[in-house]
């Protein structure tokens, strides 16, 4: 059988303030513990803006590169239709040219024979 050892008033005045304090250390709230390899969530959320704002960035240059082929395209097609337009006068203009040539050989050939038969 143990024998508690006889103990005096300070001694148990001692042992009930340690037992408050252990009583009192339940209560307080533990320390978190954090990972160190996981990043912090500002970082992490300024990570996803940068690339998100990334992605927008990386769009809008797509967009304006497609508009400016589009209306370089567009540009092209109407000096191609153009070109083509003054190629169409510019074939009319000849054969009417040939045409009056053709003409004004005729007219010569109709009076030169018409000065030949008179002679």
């Amino acid at each position: 059988m143990n024998k508690t050892p006889l103990t005096g008033f300070s001694d148990r005045l001692k042992t009930a303030a340690e037992a408050r304090k252990a009583m009192l250390a339940n209560f307080r709230p533990k320390p978190t513990v954090t990972a160190g390899e996981v990043p912090d969530r500002a970082v992490r959320r300024a990570a996803e803006l940068e690339q998100v704002r990334l992605e927008r960035r990386e769009a809008k240059v797509a967009k304006a590169e497609a508009t400016a082929q589009k209306a370089e395209a567009e540009r092209a097609a109407a000096e191609a239709a153009a070109a083509e337009a003054l190629d169409a006068v510019r074939g009319m203009r000849k054969e009417r040219k040939a045409l009056t040539k053709a003409e004004q050989k005729a007219k010569r050939d109709a009076r030169y024979a018409a000065r030949k038969a008179r002679q």
